[in-house]
């Protein structure tokens, strides 16, 4: 496939991850991480790239549902957060490509358990200083430039919605960030 579509495919990911931490509710957040994640196991595949490509489309499953924490008791259940990092690491076994596998893996473990405490300062802490930087690494070892651009806005992004909102807004249980 021509190398600039597969390029444009993930810089279409990256408008919809730039977006999610601008948003004010996880929810919509799940929401614009889901299609950008599609976007970017698309672009994974096309790269060859299939550790991320599979972690990617199990956190489109896990963002669907995350976005039903509040209203499906069964979705808080942390037992599930788990879950989710053994099918992880059972992609990371059975895609193995070498160390690179592993920053896939850490990557999605992280944000998964950050994302499973439903609490938006944990979740941008978790993609900050883990999950962005993992991806960020994996991006440059397999040539996705939208990916590279998608992990430092990432970055950025997580660090303008704490100047715009504050940590302690970001952690108040009963703030809009919560539901």
């Amino acid at each position: 496939m021509n190398e600039w579509i597969v390029q444009g495919i993930g810089f279409l990911g990256v408008a919809f991850f730039a977006l999610s931490y601008q948003v004010k509710s996880n929810r919509k957040l799940f929401l614009c991480q889901a299609i950008g994640s599609g976007l970017f196991a698309l672009q994974f595949f096309l790269l060859g790239a299939v550790s991320g490509a599979y972690s990617l489309l199990l956190n489109i499953f896990r963002g669907l549902l995350l976005m039903r924490y509040n209203d499906w008791p069964w979705v808080r259940w942390k037992g599930l957060a788990a879950l989710f990092c053994g099918l992880h690491g059972l992609i990371t076994y059975l895609t193995w490509a070498g160390p690179i596998s592993l920053l896939s893996f850490t990557a999605a473990a992280v944000s998964t358990l950050g994302q499973w405490q439903n609490n938006a300062k944990t979740i941008r802490l978790a993609n900050l200083f883990c999950a962005s930087p993992c991806w960020l690494a994996y991006d440059i070892l397999v040539h996705s430039w939208g990916g590279i651009l998608s992990e430092s806005i990432a970055i950025f992004s997580v660090l303008l919605s704490v100047f715009r909102f504050g940590w302690s807004a970001l952690g108040d249980p009963d703030s809009d960030f919560q539901k």
